[in-house]
């Protein structure tokens, strides 16, 4: 028979409990401006202790898909930071932080600024080619069927399906008429492969570049590059000149002229009228040179200007101690001030974390990214006396803007690589070099990854020959075998 015994026990641990304040504080402190943004718009809705000092959103800087800046805002100065500090020990007499400022104002004559937006092409492929079918005197069922294919159309302008698929879509299993479409739907397809852009409605890739081909000028270099295109496109894609001068029996002057023809057409004919892949960042800092030093300041137009509202503040304050509706008020009177101070603290830890990373990386800004030096998280932490940790939510999704464009501030840290003399150098310096190297290199004796090697090594740097292989393909840059021309 087994007995149940009851007991207590008394267990004593450690853990830490996060108030709500610090819960909050780590929250908005890893977000991205435009993810502060939505979270104080929510609040403003939910709260009505809390308001904007002035209506209004803030401007949004944009980046097209190349990742070119475009705009830079007028910003804030250090001493400014310091000030908004001292507001903020003076806490219960404005009820919150004045974000906006004076200095909020754009100078008009400040070339730096820029309205900000790119704006996506209005007309899209099928409604290009849709313009031209209408203007065409097809008879109705083949233009039927020419916006049946410009509907099947991707994105690049290729017919990726095959004739006899897209026939199943419009026919059942009646074999005779199966045929007649099949031949109608070739027929309609001729007519959409005269459309503009040339090269569209193409199959594959030869196809689309022999379309092009033929809608320029005859002479003797169209005949070659079409040659080329039809029997040798994979043997000019290695670079193995010496295979095709030998089938075509052309030297090496009509050889570099028929891929130069080659190269000028467009595998992608669709794309020129797909939408614009803009990403929106907001800088949360600036960095300027003055008299002499990088500086870092905040960019006014993305801090949020919050204040608490007076009305229902004075409301509260003459009923105090009132009604269940008055400590409602003051619960939301706490949770506006804690939002006032925490984002005050977001912007400011980002901004002293921004200067540490700058004065570390004073040379890249001064000469490029042959100057990045090494940097670690653990190296900026121990200098503002945050955890790493801290560090890292400050520079994920955060952006600089500078006079060399916009950058992700954990874009200034990486790993390094040992140089001779012992000290380092950093991943960044050592991937500008290998593309400087690789751009001034002779097209006819492109520089190997082992020679890359060595000549890094000749200025230095210490680095493998697969660590030079590695970098060169973050590039982009493609082999030396792909890199060699005629």
């Amino acid at each position: 028979m087994n007995v149940m015994r009851q007991g207590l026990q008394l267990r004593i641990s450690q853990h830490l409990a996060l108030t709500p304040q610090l819960q909050q504080s780590i929250r908005l402190l890893q977000l991205s401006t435009l993810e502060l943004n939505a979270e104080i718009d929510q609040a403003l809705q939910e709260n009505p202790l809390l308001e904007l000092d002035e209506p209004g959103e803030p401007v949004v800087f944009g980046l097209d898909s190349a990742g070119d800046s475009l705009a830079t805002p007028q910003t804030a100065t250090p001493s400014e930071s310091d000030e908004r500090q001292e507001s903020k020990n003076s806490d219960d007499e404005g009820w919150g932080v004045d974000f906006s400022g004076s200095h909020g104002q754009r100078d008009p004559n400040d070339d730096d600024l820029d309205s900000g937006e790119t704006q996506a092409g209005s007309t899209s492929l099928r409604e290009h080619l849709g313009t031209q079918l209408a203007m065409t005197q097809l008879p109705d069922r083949d233009r039927a069927l020419v916006s049946f294919l410009i509907e099947a159309l991707s994105e690049d302008g290729y017919l990726t399906q095959p004739l006899d698929e897209l026939v199943d879509l419009l026919v059942a299993e009646d074999d005779e008429a199966r045929e007649v479409l099949l031949e109608e739907l070739g027929i309609a397809l001729a007519h959409l492969q005269n459309f503009d852009p040339p090269g569209i409605g193409a199959r594959n890739a030869k196809e689309c570049l022999s379309l092009q081909l033929q809608c320029l000028p005859a002479s003797a270099s169209r005949s070659l590059a079409l040659d080329i295109v039809a029997n040798h496109l994979d043997h000019l894609a290695a670079h193995d000149f010496a295979r095709i001068k030998k089938s075509l029996g052309c030297d090496d002057d009509g050889l570099r002229v028929a891929q130069s023809l080659i190269r000028s057409l467009n595998p992608r004919p669709g794309a020129q009228y797909a939408p614009i892949d803009t990403r929106y960042v907001v800088p949360d800092v600036t960095v300027k040179k003055s008299q002499g030093r990088w500086t870092v300041s905040l960019n006014r137009e993305a801090m949020p200007r919050l204040r608490i509202n007076r009305l229902y503040a004075d409301i509260l304050h003459r009923h105090r101690g009132g009604n269940a509706s008055s400590a409602g008020l003051a619960s939301q009177l706490q949770e506006a001030k804690w939002l006032i101070k925490n984002v005050q603290q977001r912007f400011d830890t980002i901004l002293r974390v921004s200067q540490a990373i700058v004065d570390r990386q004073r040379a890249f800004f001064d000469h490029g990214e042959v100057a990045m030096r090494p940097l670690t998280l653990r190296e900026i932490a121990e200098t503002v006396k945050l955890h790493e940790s801290t560090i890292s939510r400050v520079t994920t999704q955060k952006y600089l803007a500078s006079p060399r464009g916009i950058y992700e501030l954990k874009y200034f840290f990486g790993s390094h690589v040992a140089t001779d003399t012992g000290g380092a150098a950093s991943s960044t310096a050592i991937r500008a070099l290998i593309k400087q190297l690789v751009g001034a290199e002779d097209g006819k004796k492109p520089l190997s990854d082992a020679r890359l090697a060595e000549i890094l090594g000749e200025q230095g740097i210490v680095v493998a020959r697969r660590t030079v292989a590695k970098y060169r393909e973050l590039l982009g840059i493609p082999p030396v075998n792909l890199r060699k021309s005629l």
